[in-house]
């Protein structure tokens, strides 16, 4: 579905583009190339047929290598759920109201696919992404019961701001072996606190993107002032000390920063080094026990 934002022009132009770089730096071999199936909801994306079922999987795989100018793809996920979740600001009235059977038919005709994926070499290892704690279990109970691929992966968003995968999914995550790969952990960029009050700087993602869901909200814009006064205090760029927030917890195995310029890549890249003391990680307890759950 990719590039942002999200357009029948935009889609696949992400791949489109890596591609060409595999093809001008003659690299694949040294990068770990992850991917993903988009699942209902987008009308342009396989002309609106965009069930995740074996007919789909096989089609989007083999327009993903065309794109990608690529034989494999080292993790190949499901973007989202056909079934719905709480994700993308549906907490508040999501009910599961679906059919257990049906969608755990699904589950392994998906499965099924992806090994035959496997075993021809077109995918290496497949993941999930905005996943629940019923489904990424259901997941790993299939695959292991009919032997087929397992989940190695769960790309969900995870920030200072958006917290909901520890109560439960985090536990799955590190104790079977299926990491996080944090989304957002910059909440689209607002923990910065260039868009506070509703400011909209010229250059900036939220211009070009405007997008920010069920996000922008005065109760969010108190928990990021809240945040900017802690990383003043312990003298810290915001953006440095949210994403060492994420890069310290066990169930996460990597984190998926974005810059609009290079200067925010490398400042992003550098909280790799930075551990949070004590103190800073008490001052984010104490927020966050005021702003529970921001949107």
């Amino acid at each position: 579905m990719y590039a942002v934002p999200p357009t029948p022009d935009t889609y696949g132009k992400t791949e489109t583009i890596i591609g060409n770089w595999f093809a001008s730096r003659k690299n694949r071999d040294k990068v770990i190339l992850a991917s993903k199936i988009a699942g209902p909801g987008m009308e342009w994306v396989r002309e609106g047929n965009n069930f995740i079922d074996r007919k789909n999987i096989l089609l989007a795989v083999e327009d993903s290598l065309k794109r990608l100018q690529t034989d494999y793809i080292d993790l190949y996920q499901l973007h989202w759920p056909n079934r719905g979740s709480y994700h993308f600001g549906q907490i508040w009235d999501y009910a599961p109201n679906f059919d257990k059977q049906a969608v755990e038919d699904n589950f392994i005709e998906v499965l099924e696919t992806m090994d035959e994926l496997i075993k021809a070499g077109k995918i290496r290892h497949v993941g999930l992404s905005n996943e629940t704690a019923w489904g990424i279990s259901k997941w790993l109970e299939l695959s292991e019961k009919h032997q087929l691929p397992r989940m190695v992966s769960i790309q969900n968003e995870y920030s200072l701001m958006a917290r909901h995968f520890e109560p439960d999914l985090s536990e799955i995550s590190l104790h079977e072996d299926c990491s996080l790969l944090a989304w957002s952990p910059l909440t689209r960029g607002l923990i910065s606190g260039k868009y506070l009050n509703g400011a909209m700087p010229e250059g900036t993602r939220l211009a070009i993107d405007s997008r920010v869901e069920h996000r922008a909200n005065a109760q969010t814009d108190a928990t990021i002032e809240a945040y900017i006064a802690l990383a003043k205090k312990h003298q810290l760029d915001v953006c440095q000390m949210a994403l060492a927030f994420v890069n310290q917890q066990p169930f996460v195995s990597s984190n998926l920063i974005g810059a609009t310029s290079m200067q925010q890549l490398k400042s992003n890249i550098a909280s790799i080094d930075l551990t949070l003391s004590d103190e800073v990680n008490e001052g984010i307890k104490t927020i966050r026990r005021q702003y529970p759950m921001p949107f």
